[in-house]
């Protein structure tokens, strides 16, 4: 299924970030239909990593990208792809011409949008590939033609060994978050991938970092790529009007402190960030019970719930999201006021990836760090290489007065929300499609189908004899199963 445009370039213009002194896409040198789509999403000029990649891509030159997440590197790529890509009236055969390699499907789902709306104009049809779904509405819209394809490596490379996916017609390959997918063990994966594809093409990589086995790869298939860096120091971490917040915590007390904080005021939609599916599963399922709208996202649930809870959290039926690293990865959504590190994060790439969610497009942010005793020594190392200059959070618990003030929350608010600010739809409002990616697992807050109890032994025995009494009707006797070849003790007429 191919993206559809109006969507998309709704949500690109929602979440595009502003520089009123930067280039104009016109004066970058995009081609005037793909200066008048983003002008109809209301974007004009470019960011920094847009700024620099894009006249150097435009001359067909491999090119290395060094930014975080969310600084707008999708339209730097993604304009000098459309330059060359060629539509449907200009003579396209249907084989993918552009070829996007991403390390998770929802930054897929992403990419894919934002591709799509800045080539509405032309209508150049873009289609997203990933696992977890049903193959065939994938393969029929290969069957159909897209001129982009954009896909996780695990899917890609099972339509093109299949042959359902084409590569001979790429001219132009990108891998973007190339280190995500490195960590994540995709590597070899894409290896095989970008050998499949001609060695005749123009190959764009961008990366948060550059870990050695990425500087290898981009040594082996990158023809003296030109380097670009996008700013990547602490006045870039978050938006200067996102709020930070550090509080050292006692595991126990984490739920309560975040029951308060979701009763702030003035707080939007939020997303919630642990480091494990059953910490989500767990924190989801906690907060539905205190009667918050919530919904979660992580690597076990099917795609169609993924998707659903997506859908739920931006029409705002549900106004909190509990998420892994993984799956919030690439992960956009307008509104969000709040983001909770409900675990610490690993590293300063995590946290900047994750705080990276609120204080967009000019927006206020609030970002909150629970940081437990056991993780004083990471924290130390996050805020010295960021320079936040927070290295000792204050001890804090959910009835300490500060984060109440901190906060803006009411001092009367518990742990449970009450019943009459309960106005939200909820997850079950959202209907779940059928994506074909097997037994649907049910989200925190929804029944679970009750459990058929397993039978043994339930046939019918497999031989019964009749034995005809002298002085009555006939009784059934059934055997014993036999031991070692004998028959089994106590074998005689059933007297039941």
């Amino acid at each position: 299924m191919t993206i559809e445009p109006n969507q998309a370039a709704a949500e690109l213009a929602a979440n595009a970030p502003v520089r009123p002194d930067s280039p104009t896409f016109t004066e970058l040198g995009a081609r005037p239909e793909t200066v008048a789509a983003l002008t109809d999403a209301g974007i004009v000029r470019s960011f920094a990593i847009q700024e620099y990649a894009i006249p150097i891509a435009l001359r067909g030159t491999d090119l290395i990208g060094q930014a975080p997440t969310g600084t707008g590197k999708t339209l730097g790529f993604g304009v000098p792809l459309l330059e060359r890509v060629r539509s449907v009236e200009e003579g396209a055969d249907g084989r993918p011409q552009a070829l996007v390699v991403v390390p998770t499907r929802e930054l897929c789902l992403q990419v894919a949008r934002d591709i799509a709306a800045a080539g509405k104009v032309r209508r150049i049809r873009v289609l997203p590939i990933y696992g977890g779904v049903a193959y065939e509405p994938q393969t029929d819209a290969l069957t159909k033609g897209v001129e982009i394809v954009v896909g996780t490596p695990g899917r890609l490379l099972d339509l093109a060994k299949g042959r359902q996916l084409k590569l001979t017609g790429v001219g132009q390959l990108v891998l973007d978050e190339a280190d995500r997918m490195l960590d994540l063990g995709f590597l070899d994966d894409v290896e095989k991938i970008l050998s499949m594809v001609p060695s005749d093409r123009q190959t764009m990589l961008f990366s948060a970092t550059m870990p050695e086995p990425i500087v290898m790869l981009a040594r082996r298939f990158l023809r003296a790529p030109v380097t670009i860096h996008a700013t990547h120091g602490p006045e870039a971490i978050a938006s200067p009007l996102t709020t930070q917040l550090v509080y050292r915590t006692h595991q126990l007390n984490k739920l309560e402190m975040v029951a308060r904080i979701l009763q702030a005021e003035q707080r939007g939609l939020t997303m919630i960030f642990t480091r494990t599916k059953r910490n989500v599963d767990r924190v989801a399922a906690d907060l539905d019970f205190r009667g918050f709208a919530v919904a979660a996202v992580h690597g076990d649930l099917g795609q169609g719930a993924r998707e659903r809870a997506l859908r739920a959290f931006r029409s705002g039926k549900v106004d909190v999201l509990v998420a892994t690293d993984v799956a919030a990865r690439g992960l956009d959504v307008t509104g969000v006021t709040h983001v909770i590190n409900y675990d610490c994060p690993e590293d300063p790439d995590t946290y900047t990836h994750r705080i990276g969610r609120t204080g967009r497009a000019g927006a206020t942010g609030v970002a909150v760090t629970f940081v437990d005793w056991e993780d004083m020594p990471r924290w130390r190392l996050i805020d010295k290489s960021l320079g936040l200059e927070q290295p000792e959070p204050p001890e804090t618990y959910h009835t300490s007065q500060y984060l109440f003030t901190d906060l803006d929350i009411a001092t009367d608010a518990t742990g449970t929300l009450p019943t009459a600010d309960r106005t939200r739809a909820g997850l079950s409002a959202e209907v779940e499609e059928d994506l074909g990616g097997g037994r649907r697992r049910p989200t925190p807050g929804e029944p679970r189908p009750a459990r058929q109890r397993r039978r043994r032994n339930t046939a019918e025995p497999s031989t019964v004899e009749v034995a005809v009494a002298e002085d009555g009707p006939a009784k059934p006797r059934r055997r014993r199963r036999r031991r070692g070849g004998k028959p089994g003790e106590g074998t005689g007429t059933s007297e039941d």
